[in-house]
């Protein structure tokens, strides 16, 4: 398993990490087996959040066990979408849900910790003195955000610049084979595929700034289940937030060519949707989850393996693999 280094952290970040937000996780219960698996595997990054249900209890249960904390990086968020669909992160939100973190993942601190969505309504001042606080405290290591798009993190890390402050390292957009067509789960989420965020993937290019791509499958679209073309087998299989974001003829397209590179490949279309990923020329680390212990090693297997510009363009655009 490939790691890199990341500004302000003491330890190397696993190219791929392991999404928390699965079954049995979700509803809070051990999942010894499936972060084994995930350790064996070469993966000691753990992408988490205040709202994936019960998973940051299930994480800090098999950390207590395995007494490993000191080897792992841990990474959650806090400010998710409320109820009422709007969104909320500010001084007081940052504050409780990050002691809420810190207790359920029993630790005194958290490596990375990530602002789930943006609230334009909170001033910048605010956001970043009180993330700075808890940095100077020792309750955070680095911070970032999920779901900003690059011109605000742009302008929050100019602030930051300016009043004496650490801006964001970290950011946590959608990034895949699949183009996501609509929000999958409202609140503003932000995509980086397709045509459409060219600029934002060459502002990422640019500044290095490190990318931890979620849904890197696609919210199962690229995860074996159907066949390309199989629209019947794929309104079956999916979610509503699966079907909203990503079913629609051009993913249907894009799988069929990672179909056609994984036979060629003899890997599967998972795989293949990986090494897509990794095979950016962002500065990216993957977000990856299942519930299925052999299937994490199997694709963690491929990671030192991207796929090659022109792959990309393939799967992209139909241009000769």
């Amino acid at each position: 398993m490939q790691t890199a280094d990341i500004a302000g952290l003491k330890k190397p970040v696993s190219r791929i990490i392991f999404g928390t937000a699965v079954r049995p996780m979700l509803q809070g219960e051990d999942a010894d087996a499936l972060l084994d698996a995930a350790v064996s595997a070469g993966i000691n990054t753990f992408d988490c959040a205040r709202g994936y249900g019960g998973a940051e209890a299930s994480l800090g249960r098999w950390i207590a066990r395995r007494g490993n904390r000191d080897n792992v990086v841990l990474l959650t968020k806090c400010g998710n979408v409320r109820d009422d669909g709007r969104v909320r992160v500010d001084r007081q939100v940052i504050g409780t849900e990050l002691e809420q973190s810190l207790r359920m993942l029993q630790t005194d601190h958290i490596d990375i910790f990530l602002l789930h969505r943006d609230d334009p309504k909170t001033p910048f001042a605010e956001t970043l003195e009180t993330l700075n606080a808890a940095k100077r405290a020792g309750k955070i290591g680095i911070f970032g955000v999920s779901n900003w798009t690059h011109t605000r993190i742009e302008a929050a890390n100019r602030y930051a610049a300016a009043h004496g402050l650490e801006g964001f390292s970290v950011s946590s957009p959608y990034y895949g084979p699949a183009r996501q067509m609509a929000d999958p789960w409202g609140g503003a989420c932000v995509a980086l595929t397709g045509p459409e965020n060219e600029a934002a993937r060459a502002w990422y290019v640019q500044s290095g700034l490190p990318v931890f791509a979620y849904s890197v499958l696609g919210h199962g679209f690229f995860g074996g289940g159907f066949k390309s073309g199989d629209t019947a087998a794929a309104e079956t299989l999916l979610d509503g937030a699966a079907k909203r974001a990503y079913l629609c003829d051009e993913n249907m397209r894009r799988l069929q060519r990672a179909e056609t590179l994984a036979a060629r490949d003899g890997c599967s279309v998972a795989q293949i949707a990986l090494r897509y990923v990794l095979g950016s020329p962002m500065n990216v680390f993957a977000v990856m989850s299942t519930k299925d212990p052999a299937r994490l090693k199997e694709n963690a297997r491929l990671a030192g393996c991207p796929l090659s510009a022109q792959d990309c363009r393939f799967l992209e655009h139909g241009a000769q693999a």
